[in-house]
């Protein structure tokens, strides 16, 4: 099994009555005229899909639409345009404070885009409708404190 990985073999059947070294050069010639007229896929070939750079997103001579989002949790649209298949390039824009992303990006058609904008942006809209936890944390620590305070004073009234 390892040898058949390591070595790379050509089965090549060829039909005739008498077998020359002639026939085998015919039989070659025409194997690689095959070849050459079928594409060879190759690295430089293949298209990437997901995060990409900038620079091979626009080769892929596509429209390409940006977007610029000041939010540090661009982790949650990376993972939403991977589900909906959707090329994209994120670009940290440094000289800002605090910082913004630029993403660009292209879809095979405008509906997944369109699908993965909305279910990012309703995301962002859940989460900012839920108050923080430590906010609440901080809002029952006070309402815990405040009713002893009362008991103490009741009992020292009460003496």
């Amino acid at each position: 099994m390892q040898e058949e990985v390591e070595n790379r073999t050509l089965t090549l059947i060829i039909n005739g009555t008498k077998f020359s070294g002639r026939m085998l050069k015919a039989a070659i010639g025409k194997y690689l005229a095959h070849r050459r007229g079928k594409k060879q896929r190759t690295d430089r070939d293949v298209t990437p899909h997901g995060k990409q750079s900038v620079k091979k997103l626009t080769r892929q001579g596509q429209g390409i639409e940006s977007l610029e989002l000041s939010d540090p949790s661009i982790r949650q649209f990376e993972r939403i345009a991977r589900k909906y298949g959707v090329d994209y390039a994120v670009k940290r824009d440094r000289a800002s404070n605090p910082p913004r992303f630029l993403v660009f990006f292209k879809g095979r058609d405008n509906g997944a885009i369109t699908a993965a904008f909305q279910e990012y942006a309703g995301r962002k809209m859940r989460k900012a409708s839920r108050p923080s936890v430590l906010q609440r944390l901080a809002q029952l620590k006070q309402m815990v404190k405040a009713p002893v305070a009362d008991r103490e004073r009741q009992r020292e009234r009460e003496r």
